[in-house]
């Protein structure tokens, strides 16, 4: 048996065919970047995104017909749409548009809801109010709307089915804590409508026909992109922790079926969230942010000239053994877990008339990498697991020196995905697991094969401690903006 996988990304979409063998092929991508009018809004073309994941999907499918469909998407970026022409209202908002802003403050302030612009459940609200001029029919049952998955499936089937499955509702901000149902205060409160939302499905299961493509291959999964990545990196039991390196960090550790009481951000700042759902039950994880991860990268090479490619960075940074005591608070878009500190400022300390290119560059890397401890910290706090391996996935996975600094910071072996984007593995083993490709999703895990273990080896080039006092000189540097509380 072989799965197509949809991954729609922030900045691009890919299709690929998951074999048997747990490998990955066919892979065809297309960039399908937003773009920001104003700054701080994103928007993107709804329309143009299903025709580029058509596009890709086509060519994949050429390799022969595949038994099941899995998508996999970048979550809470919102599309609202009409069931009749299935024509946009207007633009899609992406996940980073911050317009809401405003409107989270008062929700909280009026009525005690801890909601953020990076979710959905506002960006509904803004859409409805400002895209249709006619009041009355802002709950008209023409409208429906969704987030990215619920789009796409809508057009895989035809306009049959308007859905969504546990891993993306619960990061709306419109479910109650389980993520299992839609708030209807919450949605009442925003004046938005429950028969315009997308009925909510597990990840795992037979949900339509993607009438759309040859053959008609049936949709077995849906899933967030963290979660598909926790998945493809096989982390199902308990403990079991993922970082994906990417334009930012994003840490899942895995929970187990106990649901969280709350859905509000946890004492050390993480987040709970729903990992997968199949046959009704939920399995639930702890997601910990860090906002800048390769974006530090692109500064180096794009603004500042230090290297002229992403991989020099590793060449240029193994040219010393150490940053000879300089630190780098990877703040470009201020701190996310556990400080949520979004007037923290990039910051470079320790500089010396000796200090080189190589000691600037080793000291992103190693920043980046100590940013990820930080997380690693945060997530056992709040889980109360221990985490004694990192796994991890995305582009700067493949940075030696980065790996070995994660390493070596965290004191943890760090094992490196064999996929870069384990998130469209995990999207698979989703999929085919549903379809019958594998009997149970142990069994999809366990095929995962080429995994690189980098164990630590000495101590971090500075201190934990050392790091404490750089990040905490690094904080408040813009005092309005680290008032903002979500």
């Amino acid at each position: 048996m072989r799965s197509l996988v949809i991954d729609v990304g922030t900045s691009g979409l890919r299709a690929a065919v998951v074999e048997a063998d747990a490998s990955v092929s066919n892979l065809h991508y297309e960039e399908c970047a937003p773009h920001s009018p104003v700054g701080g809004l994103v928007e993107f073309d709804a329309v143009a995104m299903y025709t580029a994941v058509k596009r890709v999907s086509l060519l994949a499918l050429q390799s022969g017909p595949v038994q099941s469909v899995g998508i996999t998407n970048q979550r809470a970026s919102a599309v609202a749409w009409r069931a009749s022409t299935g024509q946009p209202i207007g633009p899609a908002i992406g996940w980073q548009d911050l317009r809401t802003v405003g409107e989270c403050i008062m929700a909280r302030i009026e009525h005690g809801f801890t909601l953020a612009p990076n979710q959905s459940a506002t960006k509904y609200a803004w859409m409805l109010a400002n895209y249709i001029a006619d009041e009355s029919e802002r709950s008209s049952d023409d409208i429906l709307m969704g987030t990215v998955e619920s789009w796409i499936v809508w057009n895989l089937t035809q306009g049959k089915h308007h859905v969504t499955d546990h891993t993306n509702a619960a990061v709306t901000g419109l479910t109650v804590p389980t993520g299992t149902s839609w708030n209807q205060n919450v949605v009442d409160v925003l004046k938005l409508h429950t028969h315009q939302l997308p009925r909510i499905v597990d990840t795992m299961g037979y949900v339509g026909d993607a009438t759309d493509l040859p053959g008609a291959p049936p949709i077995h999964a849906m899933v967030g992109d963290q979660q598909g990545s926790l998945v493809g990196q096989g982390c199902i039991t308990p403990g079991m922790t993922k970082i994906t390196f990417g334009t930012g960090g994003m840490l899942n550790v895995f929970t187990g079926e106990r649901a969280p009481d709350s859905a509000r951000r946890n004492e050390g700042g993480t987040f709970p969230i729903v990992a997968y759902s199949h046959n009704g039950s939920l399995s639930y994880a702890t997601e910990a942010i860090m906002l800048s991860a390769g974006t530090n990268i692109e500064w180096l090479r794009d603004d500042m000239g230090l290297i002229s490619s992403s991989a020099e960075s590793h060449d240029i940074a193994s040219q010393c053994d150490t940053t000879e005591g300089v630190a780098y608070v990877p703040a470009l878009l201020g701190l996310g877990t556990p400080f949520w500190d979004y007037g923290a400022r990039g910051s470079v300390f320790g500089i010396t008339r000796g200090t080189t290119r190589a000691h600037i560059v080793r000291a992103v890397l190693e920043g980046v990498a100590h940013r990820g401890v930080d997380l690693v910290d945060a997530a056992e706090k709040d889980s109360g697991l221990s985490i004694t391996e990192l796994r991890i996935d995305g582009g700067m996975s493949r940075n030696q020196t980065f790996v070995q600094s994660l390493a070596n910071a965290s004191g943890r072996p760090v094992r490196v995905s064999p996929i870069t984007e384990a998130t469209t593995l995990g999207a698979g083993f989703l999929a085919g697991t549903a379809a019958g490709q594998w009997s149970h999703l142990d069994e999809a895990t366990n095929a995962i094969s080429g995994a690189t273990l980098v164990p630590p080896l000495g101590t971090p080039g500075i201190s934990r401690q050392q790091w404490g006092e750089a990040v905490s000189r690094s904080r408040s540097w813009i005092p309005d903006l680290s008032a903002l509380d979500f």
